[in-house]
């Protein structure tokens, strides 16, 4: 054998050795490549940073694996204190710590534990270490790394306190270095997470885990709830707020709402082993309790009120498999671990993005015999803000889907975002209402915004593409419609229709009738005879010229074209009267501010809906203006809770 080569290690000689020999622990691929972007950031200078990974993607290994592997500031600077505000939290953190430190000197701030503050590794409940003076003990000079859990919660005021304490209120080459991990790194509540952290130094969301398979598959399906939420209350800030609890619970939970929740999920999940169900009080526990209870299935509830003996024991026989549904109120969002969780049934809507993300993580942990978890989210009031879990593909909450997969909600997601490019596109090519007047442009419309009734008649810009057609006084008095005025009332009425011509494949078509003016004196509901058809086209032009030769014969050539002098003169008083009763008392014309025809042209307008017209528009400004301002709001809300690698705004 050549030097160069090490020999083998022996091999064991019996299987009994060979199973008897510890396997070392290995870090998923992610994992290290997590701890390598936090050491990489650390010698670069920075002291405050962020990790965000997906619940059930192993924070706990990753926090015990940097214990090790981030050196001592000095000789004295290498302890380290983990932070959590549960107990859950503290116990977990404290256990992996011990089985993978057992030559380290580990303590507990909790409750009736009392650390001493010199411990190699302390994991503090911050409740418990904001009290009195315990946060007194622990010297911030000694220490190397400070630890964060579920680090969306650190601009609490108790975080920011012991923070400061440390001297991480502000980045400082003496102080510790912070490392804070979370799955729903932004904030709810309006506060900035640039507080306490720096820069976020790695990123993997659960689409990109249930991809990688370290995370269950889940299908996800959307039910429409009759749950009007437009009166409910929230809390927080503005836009952001969460609704508060007990108005969302008085429209919530009603028989009605949650017999369509117990029912949707009978008809989609009922086969389902472990189903965990999110209420959003005490209340709605017992009474979704009590509906699944209606239907013969077995629901047991846990709640912040359960005492903790008795608690433990129900949350054990879930994880056995002894029951089928676990209903609570907010006790299991996070730091808990039950993997044989199947089916996720969301019976209170949210308005945060991290809620629920925390509450649909908790069924995507990886367990044996477990193929997905089937998410079913109940949503309604949409314009109320709520996010759903289409929300969390880009689409809209009120998508309605069915079983749908992570893969088919990304590929719904992208079809619905390349439509909008395509109508983007399309929007950019239109004509203005008042200008589309060929075939092609008036398939395609955007709207002109008046400030009245008088500068709509004025705008004589819809003309314009006629004009060039003909020389007559033609009238744009709507999308696609013409008035040619004749002496006495009667005129000219040109349009486009839907209807194509029979046995051709033109489509839309144009159109144009003759309405006579009755002879004064006969008594009707309308002054004109019924309208008599004059021609149809396949073309604007071929239209326009067709009424101009029929005009012709039976208007006064002086009365139709609008290059007649009289049209240049000074308008009518009657003329004046009319149109002044659309102005201010301040703002009335005079003889020299139009002329006669212009006048005409204006008054024609509003004998044919301008007034109407005017007010459609003005609907549908508001309408535009309101869905413009429910989309700023959705995007102003989906980049709060945008996490990417990258420094965190202050």
């Amino acid at each position: 054998m050549s030097e160069s080569q090490p020999e083998p290690e022996p091999e064991p000689e019996t299987e009994t050795e060979l199973e008897s020999q510890p396997e070392p622990f290995r870090l998923r691929d992610y994992q290290e490549e997590c701890i390598q972007s936090v050491l990489s950031s650390l010698e670069k200078g920075h002291k405050r940073l962020g990790i965000s990974l997906a619940t059930g993607s192993g924070k706990t290994v990753i926090f015990t694996q940097l214990i090790d592997r981030i050196k001592p500031l000095s000789e004295t600077a290498s302890q380290t204190l983990i932070l959590a505000h549960r107990r859950e939290l503290v116990e977990q953190a404290a256990r992996h710590c011990g089985n993978a430190y057992p030559g380290k000197t580990i303590e507990v701030e909790m409750g009736k534990l009392s650390a001493s503050g010199t411990a190699d590794i302390t994991v503090a409940s911050l409740q418990s270490i904001v009290s009195g003076d315990r946060l007194l003990k622990f010297e911030p000079s000694r220490f190397k790394l400070v630890l964060v859990d579920e680090a969306h919660h650190i601009v609490a005021p108790g975080y920011l306190k012991v923070l400061r304490h440390l001297g991480l209120g502000s980045k400082q080459p003496d102080s510790p270095h912070l490392v804070g991990v979370s799955a729903t790194f932004s904030r709810f509540d309006g506060l900035r997470l640039g507080a306490a952290i720096d820069e976020i130094v790695y990123h993997k969301d659960y689409v990109d885990m249930i991809g990688g398979k370290w995370l269950s598959d889940v299908i996800f399906t959307t039910v429409q709830s009759t749950a009007d939420l437009r009166g409910v209350k929230t809390k927080g800030f503005g836009d952001s707020g969460e609704f508060d609890t007990a108005s969302l619970s008085r429209v919530v939970n009603t028989d009605a709402i949650n017999d369509v929740a117990v029912r949707a999920w009978h008809a989609k999940a009922a086969a389902r082993k472990s189903t965990l169900v999110f209420c959003v009080d005490l209340a709605h526990v017992a009474a979704m309790t009590q509906r699944f209870r209606h239907y013969g299935y077995d629901a047991r509830f846990v709640t912040g009120d359960t005492p903790p003996r008795e608690r433990s024991e129900r949350l054990d026989a879930f994880k056995r498999g002894e029951f089928p549904v676990l209903v609570n109120c907010g006790v299991f969002t996070e730091g808990t671990d039950i993997p044989n969780i199947d089916c996720v049934l969301l019976a209170r809507p949210t308005r945060s993005r991290n809620l629920l993300v925390q509450m649909i993580g908790r069924g995507m942990r990886l367990f044996p015999g477990k193929e997905n978890c089937h998410i079913i989210d109940m949503v309604s009031s949409l314009e109320t803000g709520i996010v759903s879990t289409p929300t969390l593909f880009g689409l809209d909450p009120d998508e309605l889907v069915d079983a749908a997969s992570v893969e088919g909600l990304a590929a719904l997601r992208d079809e619905k975002e390349a439509e909008k490019a395509r109508l983007a596109r399309q929007a950019r090519h239109t004509t203005a209402v008042t200008g589309a007047s060929s075939s092609e442009a008036s398939r395609q419309v955007t709207f002109t915004d008046y400030d009245s009734v008088f500068d709509l008649i004025a705008d004589t810009s819809g003309e314009k593409h006629i004009n060039a057609i003909s020389q007559n006084a033609w009238v744009h008095v709507g999308p696609d419609r013409y008035i040619l005025c004749g002496p006495s009332g009667t005129y000219i009425k040109l349009e486009k229709v839907e209807d194509a011509i029979p046995d051709t494949p033109i489509a839309p078509v144009f159109a144009a009738w003759e309405v006579r003016a009755l002879p004064p004196g006969i008594i009707t509901k309308s002054p004109w005879a019924a309208p008599r058809e004059i021609l149809t086209a396949e073309s604007f032009a071929d239209a326009v010229h067709g009424c101009d030769k029929y005009a012709s014969e039976i208007f006064p050539f002086n009365f139709i074209c609008r290059r007649m002098p009289w049209r240049n003169g000074p308008p009518t008083p009657g003329q004046l009267v009319m149109l002044n009763k659309l102005r201010t008392k301040g703002n009335q014309l005079d003889f020299g501010d139009l002329t006669k025809g212009k006048a005409a042209d204006m008054i024609t307008k509003l004998k044919h809906g301008a007034r109407g017209r005017f007010s459609s528009l003005e609907a549908e400004k508001k309408r535009r203006a309101k869905l413009s301002l429910a989309v700023e709001q959705a995007e102003e809300r989906k980049l709060r809770h945008v996490v990417s690698v990258g420094p965190v705004l202050p």
